[in-house]
């Protein structure tokens, strides 16, 4: 299946029909420590999911994480030690274990097979919880985030599931304190300025994301104005936009947030050669991001690059 594709599914179960399933700015905030968040005390905890409770006897030792956004999270608390397998999508941090499960069609069969004392998944995967609660593993089911309070809600629930409550307070704070200071800087750079429109292309048959979505979400903190929600396909947040749509709401600035052809993480050239695209004042500006695809399309702590790079790119306009 083609990666576009395979990202737009990433999100499809959950929150969008057709979606995105990692660039470079400054360094997300550093994964906390361990430190005394790996005590077993506290237990039994309960947490509630998406489903309702979920009560845990003990400190999970051998979680299975379905879900790329999750499993940054549970490194990041320090709970990477705990993990044992995830999905083929978590290909962050490296240390994550490598495995071929599936977390849009979770086999139960194959989950148990790593005999785990807790299964993190996400988007719509009520069977497979039920299955697993059947044979008495705990799941915890967190759909994608719509908004960036969801980032802070998850990481919270997963340090009070896997004992490290602290820690994932501290992480939640910090990536909440982190965007919060790159919002500030850019209100600071752009003081005075007009208004700034935006584009933000997820593949290349031109889907894009609206204000109501994620994504859409994090965008509106820097107060830019999203041309797809003009055209929100239905409930889905996810419109597929036309070239001539794109061209006539002549957005300021353009994001790209999928790979190329062979792999190649550069777009810019591809879609300025579009018919009409050299009219668009983004592409006459050379005002276009090539984002990294998993920072631009996961809730985990690494939003704060995301987040980093759209205010470099919205502060590097000014100098156009």
């Amino acid at each position: 299946m083609h990666l576009a594709r395979l990202r737009i599914a990433a999100f499809a179960l959950a929150v969008l029909p057709l979606s995105v399933l990692t660039a470079c700015g400054e360094p997300a905030s550093e994964a906390v420590s361990p430190q005394s968040s790996a005590s077993a005390t506290g237990f039994p905890v309960t947490v509630s999911d998406s489903q309702g409770e979920v009560t845990l006897a003990e400190r999970p030792q051998r979680i299975v994480s379905l879900s790329p956004s999750h499993t940054e999270m549970l490194f990041a608390i320090g709970a990477g030690d705990q993990v044992v397998a995830v999905d083929e999508h978590s290909t962050y941090p490296a240390e994550a274990p490598d495995t071929d499960l599936s977390g849009f069609t979770p086999s139960v069969e194959a989950i148990t097979s790593y005999d785990p004392d807790l299964v993190v998944l996400a988007r719509s995967a009520e069977d497979a919880v039920r299955q697993l609660s059947d044979v008495g593993i705990p799941a915890l089911l967190m759909p994608s985030a719509t908004e960036l309070a969801d980032t802070y809600e998850q990481i919270e629930l997963l340090g009070r599931a896997t004992g490290h409550p602290e820690s994932a307070t501290k992480l939640a704070n910090q990536v909440e304190s982190d965007i919060a200071d790159i919002v500030e800087e850019v209100e600071a750079a752009t003081e005075g300025r007009p208004e700034l429109s935006f584009y933000h292309e997820l593949d290349e048959s031109m889907h894009s994301v609206s204000s109501q979505t994620f994504v859409g979400q994090v965008y509106e903190r820097f107060g830019l104005n999203n041309i797809a929600d003009a055209a929100t396909d239905g409930d889905s947040g996810y419109p597929q936009l036309s070239a001539e749509f794109v061209v006539e709401a002549n957005p300021d600035l353009i994001f790209l947030s999928y790979p190329g052809a062979d792999g190649d993480f550069d777009n810019v050239e591809s879609l300025t050669q579009r018919p009409a695209f050299d009219t668009i004042t983004a592409v006459k500006n050379g005002d276009i991001a090539q984002l990294d695809p998993d920072t631009s399309s996961r809730w985990g702590p690494r939003v704060v690059d995301f987040a980093r790079d759209v205010a470099d790119t919205v502060i590097a306009s000014g100098e156009s």
